[in-house]
Formats: structure tokens, sequence, C-alpha cells
């Protein structure tokens, strides 16, 4: 699914080829991807407006309007945008050329993706924006609530990340994945991070020692700078390890498959094995 730098990806081509183009249209007939709103409502919104700035925390758009009319002062509503687990955001120019971003291309070509349409913006350059979710799972919304967001991922301080990782007793990749605590680290980044850490999912968030956190935030920094060039989540080191039979790509020990936060989770079996606990240890300083 879209993670952090997938999102990103797609912030990224929004703001660069779809900003100041005038909305003449609006496709919102998905009554599910655009819930709470009801068809014609979004549309009635943004017709005539431009989008003028593209922003992101975690895994959610959002996009800045402008008035309508020349002249007008004052911006519009925002508009909100969550990939879900499938989505893809398609940017056609005036020139009829295409660009893509969001999650990994699955979805054919031609009337054969044509289906996955859930939203769309018609420009009056005749280019168009478009979402395309296979799953459905997407969302499409005026003026996100992104305030249950914890901070970016991405731009987390270490003295954030120390007291958000160490705080109660739950599984480390838990709280990883927790987007009220750290918004943008999926399931695929937290197995990464956790493996390039050598920190096992297993291990209380309470419990984890100074030299753990330091490794956690040096990994959540290096493996999203690593995703975000290379394409996307699916990039990571031990990805392709993450099956039946699957060695480390390190030590080439046997991974290891549980269910960790609900997620189904891979570790290798000899450097993340999880720690014996000892009496009355706790957590201490982490990353300055």
């Amino acid at each position: 699914m879209p993670e952090l730098p997938e999102v990103e990806s797609a912030r990224r081509l929004i703001a660069d080829q779809a900003l100041r183009r005038r909305i003449v249209d609006v496709d919102d007939s998905d009554r599910y991807v655009g819930r709470p709103h009801p068809p014609g409502e979004l549309r009635a919104a943004l017709a005539g407006r431009s989008l003028t700035a593209a922003h992101r925390r975690g895994k959610t758009i959002w996009l800045e309007t402008s008035g309508t009319g020349d002249g007008a002062a004052a911006g519009g509503p925002e508009l909100g945008i969550h990939l879900g687990m499938s989505g893809r955001i398609v940017v056609t120019g005036p020139d009829g050329s295409v660009a893509e971003a969001g999650d990994p291309p699955r979805y054919g070509a031609g009337a054969a993706r044509d289906r996955w349409r859930r939203f769309s913006l018609t420009f009056a350059d005749g280019g168009r924006l478009v979402l395309l979710d296979p799953r459905r799972l997407g969302r499409v919304r005026l003026n996100p609530d992104i305030g249950a967001l914890g901070p970016d991922a991405a731009q987390v301080t270490p003295a954030q990340f120390r007291a958000l990782i160490t705080k109660g007793t739950i599984a480390v990749k838990a709280r990883l994945l927790d987007q009220s605590k750290i918004a943008g680290v999926g399931n695929l980044l937290a197995d990464e991070i956790l493996w390039q850490a050598r920190v096992s999912p297993l291990e209380r968030t309470g419990s984890l020692s100074p030299a753990q956190v330091n490794r956690l935030y040096r990994a959540l920094v290096s493996v999203l700078a690593a995703a975000t060039a290379q394409g996307g989540a699916h990039t990571g080191d031990i990805i392709a390890a993450r099956h039946a039979g699957g060695t480390c790509p390190r030590d080439g020990a046997p991974m290891v498959h549980g269910t960790v936060g609900g997620r189904s989770t891979w570790w290798c079996s000899r450097e993340q094995a999880l720690r014996p606990t000892r009496p009355g240890r706790r957590s201490g300083r982490g990353p300055r």
C-alpha cells in the first residue's frame, strides 16, 4: 500500500504539474470515496478554482485552492486526498502528456484502468487530475482534519521521536504503525526500520534501551530517504525476504513470521531476537 514515500511522490507530482490550472469540472460521483460528501458537493466547492499548494503529513495530502474569479483575495476550501491501500494519482498535461505517482502501477491500460477512476478534476486547458483506486479505500474530502495525526515521520525530531517511541508498553512495531504518534510509517517501512536497527518488532516500547532508540531513529531517517529516492517502501533491503523460507540478507539466518499490531510481520531470527526482560529496566536517553 502507499506509505510515506509513495504519498510524497504523489504530492510532488501535484505540486509540479497540477497547480495554477483552473478547474472546470469535477467527477465526484463515487459516494464511497467521496464520503461524507454527496455527489455534486465537491464539484460545487471546487469548480472555478485552482489548486495553489500541495501539502502532506504522513499519508494524507491536502491541497489549497484559490478564490473564484479574477482578483479574489480569499482562498477556497482545502481538498484532502488519502490514497488508501491502492491509490495512484495521474496528471494529464495540456499537451496530453501523462505523469503518475503513488501506489506502484498495477492497473493495466486503456479501458482496463478506466474502471478504477474514483475522482477527477478537469482543467480548463483540457488536462486532468485523476485518482485511480482499484480497492476503493482512498478518500477525497473537503477541509480534512489532520489534528489527530502525529508529527510527520520525515520531519520528527530526535527529541520527539524519543518521547513517542518509548512511551507505554506496546510492541515497538505497533507504535511505529500508530499514525497518531508518528505519521507516515506503514507495514513495509516498519519492518525495514526494525531490521535496519536490529530491534525485535515484539520489543516493548518502555523497555527500549538508549542504544536501540538511537538505532531506530537513524534507521527511520535512512529508510525514508532511501525509499523516497528509489520509488517506494517496496524497495527496502528486507522486502524480498518477507516470505516463507526467506533468509536475512545480512546474516543468512531464517526469517520469522508473526502478527504484530494486527499486521503481518517478518524479522531476522538471529539479529532481531527478543531480548530477555530484566526487572526494573527502563528506557534512557535516546537520539539527540
